[in-house]
């Protein structure tokens, strides 16, 4: 009924299930027992950010056509950091500080993200701004295992298409530490049940 009355609403309900997803594939246990991604609210919270920049980069390759969505998913974000802080109980006051910060992390992981898969050699600097950014030391020894799977990953949300991405009809990969598992991989199983 609210979707009728407000056709805003269903694009939000779209935009707060596919951060749903995206969280929900951040806290697969693999990351902090085979990955070795500390277990932590920083190390949880750089796990989401890695799936919203797989996602928005995704969508981002649709134009203007999904800005509307990338904000809307960005504004869930927001959301469930400030729900969180104020579970964890941190004052209105501080509330604003901690969210900018937060917002500060997020636009500099999109641009080094970004800048690595789009380079020459995806892999060794997406290692490395993993390393620098989710491991916080330079030779992180996992840090090429989650380069690959943010590589697969990225690879297989580029063959789905925005429909099924907005009717979250798409699965991220196993973690899998080389980066074999895929998507597509994974529909085949499921097609032969």
């Amino acid at each position: 009924m609210l979707e009728r009355l407000f056709p805003g609403f269903r694009s939000k309900k779209r935009a707060y299930g596919l951060y749903g997803k995206l969280v929900a594939q951040a806290r697969q246990p693999e990351f902090y027992t085979t990955f070795d991604v500390a277990d932590t609210l920083d190390g949880r919270f750089d796990m989401i950010l890695i799936h919203m920049f797989l996602l928005q980069n995704r969508l981002a390759t649709d134009g203007d056509a999904t800005a509307k969505l990338r904000r809307q998913l960005q504004e869930a974000m927001v959301a469930d950091m400030d729900r969180s802080l104020r579970e964890m109980g941190v004052g209105d006051m501080g509330i604003g500080r901690e969210v900018k910060k937060m917002g500060v992390a997020w636009f500099g992981r999109l641009k080094a993200y970004a800048a690595a898969v789009e380079s020459d050699d995806a892999q060794e600097n997406l290692t490395e701004a993993v390393a620098r950014n989710l491991y916080k030391v330079e030779n992180a020894a996992k840090a090429p295992d989650m380069a690959a799977y943010m590589i697969t990953a990225r690879e297989a949300l580029a063959t789905c298409s925005t429909a099924q991405i907005e009717a979250l009809e798409f699965e991220f990969p196993h973690p899998d530490p080389r980066g074999e598992a895929s998507i597509a991989e994974q529909s085949k199983g499921t097609d032969n049940e």
